[in-house]
């Protein structure tokens, strides 16, 4: 998410979120819809039943599958997170203090629904 271009635009957060998931998921090949939909339905779940960490690691598990995802997450602009790349996502989710914590967890949580709406309302159902 590019909070300057956002900000600029005077849009709220939930709205700069829902702007980034959908443009996230727009570039979804066609050929990962059914492993990156599969991701983001988990991701929220995981959020609340593990924490951040656990949940950036479920990903990270799915290898290939979850290399997509991770990268949307990397790029959302969560606060401490900025600049960070899918590669280095989770060590700097380690790397948080307990507040900042906190605050990447309820913000990754609001972008993990935003995304999850995205793929519910454009990739088609078989």
């Amino acid at each position: 998410m590019h909070a300057a271009d956002s900000a600029s635009k005077g849009l709220l957060r939930d709205q700069q979120r829902a702007l980034f998931a959908y443009a996230a998921v727009g570039e979804v090949p066609e050929r990962q819809m059914d492993h990156y939909k599969i991701a983001v339905n988990d991701l929220g779940a995981n959020i609340l039943r593990g924490g951040l960490c656990a949940a950036i690691a479920a990903v990270q598990r799915l290898k290939e599958k979850g290399s997509l995802l991770l990268e949307h997450l990397a790029n959302a602009n969560v606060p401490g997170l900025a600049g960070a790349t899918r590669e280095d996502l989770a060590r700097r989710v380690r790397e948080l203090g307990a507040d900042e914590y906190m605050l990447a967890t309820r913000e990754m949580l609001r972008v993990a629904v935003w995304l999850k709406r995205a793929v519910q309302a454009t990739f088609r159902e078989e």
